[in-house]
């Protein structure tokens, strides 16, 4: 039962870790974009940071998650 559990959260976590990257690219790409305001740039390449943070987050409890099923 607990594998069962395990294997749910790693599903849960590795498609939040892939949420996250995707939104930290987006992210990237606006703040590097030469037609935007000097404010959003600044407002995506902090978001894209925040975004890195919750990927490497999400990604580790996944691998965390993956570990306990082999068990």
């Amino acid at each position: 039962m607990e594998t069962i559990k395990h294997a749910g959260k790693y599903v849960t976590e590795k498609l939040a870790g892939a949420g996250a990257e995707g939104s930290k690219k987006a992210n990237k790409e606006i703040a590097k974009d030469s037609h935007a305001t000097v404010g959003t740039c600044a407002e995506a390449a902090k978001d894209a940071i925040i975004d890195k943070k919750d990927e490497t987050k999400h990604k580790a409890k996944a691998e965390g998650h993956k570990e306990c099923c082999k068990h």
